[in-house]
Parts: structure tokens; C-alpha cells; sequence
């Protein structure tokens, strides 16, 4: 294989008889890490990854789990070192091991060999990294066709894990095949000449001509390869395997997202509770725009009537010149910036994925900025009500401003912290905090972008409602506006969110495929906002008068990643 993944011995770790500290720990399974991950090496700005990708066969995972259990063992020797009791080693050492217990119960049910999702699995982070490769010089392409030429080992590795799964009874849900059938189909094209990678390859100089479009063509030819195996045999050895995770494998993945093990009847509650809240102040939004409508109805006039861009690269303007205004409102006010901190750019997804717009953090020395990205599914008019809050969460004061933060200080902290051991729910619920804390200092300054606002919370709490319920099969409410008495199920879930959000039916379909596929995922972003608002009230209530917002902010955002389960203390005593 041109791209095999490095035998785990102890020079890829510092043997057991170093002093090594929990932050030094951390770092030192970082850089073991990128060795047998060059994606995450890619992300982070590192150059020696940027050729190769990571073996995902059975034995290229197994190596990840030593990795991870070996580190483990470790740790416990680092927090008894002299210094281990600081703060920042403390929190670092939480941190630490509580991503790699839940990692490794991840792991050790064999997850790995059922990687089949519509939006995070390994065939989409192949593609996916091109995306974020340097391509300003003739030696940045001609390593972009080094790693094209990686494309067929990395996905022949990721078919043997799947094969090894259906031989272990570890089926991925069928509608994640069908979808990702779907998208590879479009990744391919009409002919080799028009696939994904053939255009990313295009853009790349004369001299390198025939060798990036030979490395393009392998690379499409190993996707249709993959496509055609899915389909031929994947599909049907899937065929009627549950599409939901069960009680026991859900409480494992919200473990693994959340950094904690909620008690899943309360958090659906909590989720209900939300729902009905936020409906009676959609209602009364909604008809400040469209007199005796319903949240959904004034939603949908505002499609066609309300303020919008027109044109894709308009749109990507727009939301840059968004970004930039919200930067220099917040900065020195509520928040203190660094230069680098400032950076921010808004792009244009590539076609062929899924629907939600995402971000993408800056490399360790920030030569590569934060990037928000746009998916446009072939839309080129883009309501303002649909994107001014999704762009609070997505860029400032959202994914970006906490982030980079992380990057900008990881000297204080571990790259560890600032980078891989990032929990999906603190991130997430930040980010839903961003939102909300727009709409308190008066940026939602009319009843379009609060419905939009309010449009965006009401998803995030209906996740709750329809990613717990559907997954643990739970009975709907007496007090339900939507089927009484019933137990859900992947179709009843679409079907309520179809009711209860403005989005298109496409994008609809593409969430619960997204939600069913990453079981777990979905809560965080409500449960995350409730443990950062918890979080900073006991702050508040602790420090009383001198409770300075903006300090608080900083010092928030400045400790780098914690499971939920460890984020309100933290934040209560900041």
C-alpha cells in the first residue's frame, strides 16, 4: 500500500519512564495521532501529512484503539506527577480521559466497521480535505496529486472495515447507504472527465497537467468502485437492518458527542418543554409579518416576499460583509480579539453533500483562516432570515470566535484541548449561546430575522425531541400537537419536523438520514446551550455586581474543551 498506517510502537509515544504531565500526555498522542491520521494532520496545518491518507481497514482502526487505550493507561501515571494538580493540568487531564473512555467504548462495540453516514464517515472526510489542501503554488499540486494517487488504498481500507462489519453482524442503516449511494453518484458524474475530483484537479497548472488528471481519474475510478460494491453488495447484506440505534448503543454515541450521560427521559422532556415555549414566541413574531398566520406560513411568505440575496456569489459576499460587522460590533465591547482571531472567510460548499451549512476551523499557525461554507443545493436566491442567525452560529460570535480562540491560546492550554478533543456539545451549544446572545443584545432588529432566529432554536429543540424519541422508540405526549399516544419512528420524525421548520423537504429528508446516522449528535446543541447558560447564571449569581460579561466571555472561551458534565463547574467559577 502506498499509504500504510505506521506500527504503533513506543517511539510513537514517550516511553513510560518520562515525567510527563497530562498537557505534555495530551500533545504527545496529538502528534502519535496525525501519524496514523494524516487528515486530521491536513487540518491542523501540518505539511508532512498533506500527501497521505489514513488506512481505514480493520488493522489501520485497531491501531487508533491501541493508540488510544495505550494513552489511557499513561494517564493515570501523569496525574500523579508533581504539577499535575494545577488548573491547567487538571482540566487537561479531565478532558483527556474522558474523550478516550468514550472513544474507546465507541470503539470497542465496533463502530468503526459500520462507518456508513451522509455526512461523517471516512469516504466523506477523503473528499472533503482536498478542500483544505494548499493550492497556491506547482509544489501544493503536486502533493494534491499525491494524495489523489492515496484515494484508492484509503477507500479499499475503508471497504474491508465495512466488509468486516457485515461478517460481524455490524450493519450500517440502510437509508445511510441509499444516501450515500446518492452522493457518490454525483461525486462521479456523467463520465470520468466530469467527476468531482476531475474538476478540483483543473484548477491545478499546466505543468502538472497529465499527472493530476491521471492521479483525478484513479481517484474517481476507486469511488466508482466503492459505489459499485455498496450498491452491489453492501446494500442488499444491509437490507432490513435497524435504522435506529437502540437504548444501549444511543447512550454510548451521546456519551461520545456530549461529554456526558444525561438522563435521556429528562433531556426529552426538557426537549418538549423548549418546543412549546419557543412556539408561542414564533407565533407572536409571525404575526407582526403575516396577521393570523401560523410561524410556518409567515416563514414560507417570507421566501418570496421577504428581504433576500440574489446570486451565489452575492450571497457568499453578503455573509462575509456579515461576519466582518459582527467582528467589529462585538469586539471591545463584548468580547477582546486577537488580530489573527479576526480572520474569517465565508465559502461556497462543493456540491454533493449534505444540506446543513458547517465550518471549518484555522490551522495551528492561522495561515489557513476559519472558513464558514455555504451549501447552495442549486439555489441561487437566499432568504436574509434564513441565514443572519445561522451565520451568528456558524461564524461570530459562534464556531469561529470560539474556535480560533482555541487555536490563538493553545499555548496556555495543550493542542489537544484546542483541536481533536473537542466535544461536539460544548461546540455546538456555544454556538446555539451565540445565537441567543445576539438576540439579547438587540442584533435580531426585526421580526423577520427573529422569526428566523426563533426558526433556528425551534430545530435545535425539536432534535431533541425527534433523535431521542425515535432512537429509544418513546411515546409522544398527551399534550403533543402532533400524534398523541404513538411511538415514533423515522417516518413519524420527518414528518413532525416537516411540520415544525421552514426548510425544504430535501433538506428535511437529508437531516433525519443525518440524525439516524449519528445517533447522539443532534441533543447536543440544546443540551450544550442549557449547561453555557447554566454556566454563566451561577457565575453571575456567584460574583454578583463585578460579574463582567466580557471577561467572562474570554476566560470562557479560553479554556479550551470540556464534556458537559465539566463545563458548568468551569464556567461557574470563572
Amino acid at each position: 500500500m502506498t499509504n500504510p498506517v505506521p506500527a504503533y510502537e513506543d517511539e510513537g509515544m514517550p516511553d513510560d519512564n518520562n515525567d510527563l504531565l497530562p498537557r505534555q500526555l495530551a500533545d504527545a498522542y496529538l502528534d502519535a495521532l496525525i501519524e496514523l491520521d494524516p487528515i486530521t494532520g491536513t487540518y491542523l496545518g501540518v505539511p508532512e501529512s498533506s500527501g497521505r491518507l489514513p488506512d481505514y481497514s480493520p488493522a489501520g482502526e485497531q491501531a487508533l484503539t491501541d493508540l488510544a487505550r495505550r494513552t489511557l493507561e499513561r494517564l493515570t501515571a501523569a496525574e500523579s506527577r508533581p504539577g499535575a494538580d494545577s488548573d491547567s493540568e487538571r482540566r487537561c487531564a479531565r478532558l483527556l480521559r474522558e474523550r478516550l473512555s468514550a472513544e474507546l467504548a465507541v470503539r470497542d462495540s465496533g463502530e468503526p466497521l459500520r462507518a456508513v453516514s451522509n455526512l461523517h464517515s471516512p469516504v466523506h472526510s477523503v473528499r472533503s480535505i482536498f478542500s483544505l489542501m494548499p493550492t497556491e503554488t506547482e509544489e501544493d499540486w503536486s502533493v494534491v496529486a499525491e494524495r489523489l494517487r492515496a484515494v484508492p488504498d484509503a477507500l479499499d481500507g475503508y471497504r474491508q472495515s465495512l466488509a468486516e462489519g457485515l461478517s460481524r453482524d455490524l450493519p450500517a442503516g440502510p437509508r445511510q447507504v441509499a444516501t450515500v449511494l446518492g452522493q457518490l453518484d454525483e461525486w462521479i458524474g456523467d463520465e470520468p472527465g466530469k467527476s468531482w475530483f476531475a474538476g478540483y484537479a483543473a484548477d491545478g497548472p499546466a505543468t502538472l497537467r497529465k499527472e493530476l488528471d491521471d492521479s483525478a481519474l484513479a481517484a474517481t475510478s476507486a469511488v466508482t468502485a466503492l459505489r459499485n460494491w455498496l450498491r452491489d453488495t453492501y446494500a442488499p447484506g444491509v437490507a432490513g437492518a435497524p435504522e435506529i440505534a437502540g437504548r444501549e448503543r444511543y447512550a454510548r454515541w451521546v456519551r461520545y458527542w456530549n461529554g456526558t450521560a444525561p438522563d435521556l427521559d429528562e433531556a426529552y422532556a426538557y426537549g418538549w418543554a423548549e418546543f412549546h415555549r419557543l412556539h408561542a414566541e414564533m407565533r407572536a413574531e409571525a404575526a407582526k409579518i403575516l396577521p393570523g398566520a401560523t410561524p410556518w406560513e409567515a416563514l414560507k411568505h417570507l421566501d418570496t416576499h421577504g428581504e433576500a440575496v440574489e446570486g451565489v456569489e452575492e450571497v457568499r459576499v453578503w455573509l462575509q460583509e456579515l461576519m466582518d460587522e459582527a467582528i467589529e460590533s462585538l469586539d471591545g465591547t463584548h468580547f477582546e480579539l486577537a488580530d489573527r482571531v479576526k480572520r474569517v472567510e465565508s465559502m461556497i460548499a462543493p456540491p454533493g453533500g449534505a444540506a446543513a451549512p458547517y465550518y471549518t476551523g484555522p490551522s495551528m499557525d492561522f495561515s489557513r483562516p476559519g472558513r464558514t461554507w455555504l451549501p447552495t443545493m442549486g439555489e441561487t436566491r437566499f432568504p436574509v432570515y434564513d441565514l443572519v442567525s445561522t451565520w451568528y452560529h456558524e461564524g461570530v460570535p459562534g464556531h469561529h470566535l470560539q474556535l480560533a480562540q482555541w487555536v490563538h491560546v493553545a499555548d496556555r492550554l495543550s493542542r489537544y484541548q484546542t483541536t481533536v478533543g473537542m466535544v461536539s456539545a460544548n461546540a455546538e451549544g456555544w454556538a446555539l449561546y451565540a445565537e441567543r446572545l445576539m438576540d439579547e443584545l438587540g442584533f435580531l432588529t426585526d421580526a423577520e430575522r427573529r422569526l428566523g432566529y426563533l426558526d433556528c432554536q425551534m430545530m435545535r429543540a425539536v432534535r431533541v425531541i425527534i433523535d431521542i424519541g425515535m432512537h429509544l422508540e418513546l411515546e409522544i405526549p398527551a399534550d403533543s400537537p402532533f400524534r398523541p399516544g404513538e411511538r415514533w419512528t423515522p417516518e413519524l420524525a420527518q414528518e413532525f419536523f416537516g411540520r415544525h421548520n421552514s426548510r425544504p423537504d430535501d433538506f428535511v429528508e437529508s437531516e433525519i438520514v443525518r440524525y439516524l446516522g449519528m445517533p447522539g449528535q443532534a441533543i447536543g446543541y440544546k443540551l450544550g446551550e442549557r449547561a453555557w447558560l447554566r454556566g454563566r447564571e451561577a457565575a453571575r449569581t456567584a460574583r454578583g455586581e463585578s460579574f463582567d460579561p466580557k471577561s467572562w466571555h474570554m476566560a470562557a472561551l479560553s479554556l479550551g474543551s470540556l464534556g458537559l458534565d465539566d463545563l458548568v463547574e468551569e464556567l461557574s467559577v470563572l
